[in-house]
């Protein structure tokens, strides 16, 4: 006989549910679209089981960011993941690239369209605006981190003597969402084809 549900485990099975229902009426009907009701609704909970758990829609918002960009809840930085981890630890800087790409791949086919729900809602939100320079940031971040490990790897030479700053602008495009959702989402290339494409293009503008 199965045991009943503990409170904590029935609490933290509603908290999933109502981020994957704002999850996917955010993705579908965007920012403004999407109503703290229709989130409710959709995980059928009360109203207010959502301004309690979360606050506000912005606080939701942000909490679904960060559980697609992570893909679970657990609140460790991307430079602790076990991905970001194998990326530093490799020795060779051209592997170091393909397992960036390789992360960069399994945080962007969970994470973009989300991302792309927090770009557009920016330009008519301050509070999301500020959620979307801290996320870009954030991610310029670990490329730098990323880039100053390659520049060690690779004898502190890189390609048309691009320092660290200069290959984390370069890994920050490519690695990017934007460049993902355009090649992935609108040209119709496979996650596949784009993860090779990347690591490709990195070895061919970073490394000597």
């Amino acid at each position: 006989m199965t045991p009943p549900l503990t409170r904590a485990e029935k609490t933290r099975r509603t908290r999933h549910r109502m981020l994957a229902a704002a999850a996917g009426l955010f993705v579908e009907r965007g920012w403004t679209g999407t109503t703290v009701e229709d989130i409710a609704r959709s995980a059928e909970v009360g109203v207010q089981t959502v301004y309690f758990t979360f606050g506000t829609k912005r606080a939701l918002l942000k909490e679904v960011l960060d559980t697609a960009i992570a893909g679970d809840t657990d609140s460790a930085a991307t430079l602790d993941r076990p991905w970001a981890r194998a990326v530093l630890a490799v020795p060779d800087p051209a592997r170091q690239l393909a397992r960036q790409a390789a992360g960069a791949r399994g945080v962007l086919q969970r994470a973009t369209p989300v991302l792309e729900v927090v770009r557009a809602a920016a330009a008519s939100d301050p509070e999301l605006a500020t959620l979307w320079r801290t996320s870009v940031e954030q991610r310029h971040t670990v490329q730098l981190h990323f880039a100053r490990a390659l520049l060690a790897k690779a004898g502190g030479t890189l390609r048309d003597g691009h320092d660290a700053e200069s290959a984390a602008d370069i890994a920050f495009t490519v690695l990017g969402p934007e460049t993902y959702g355009l090649l992935v989402t609108v040209r119709g290339w496979s996650p596949a084809r784009w993860e090779h494409w990347a690591a490709d293009t990195l070895v061919r503008q970073l490394l000597p």
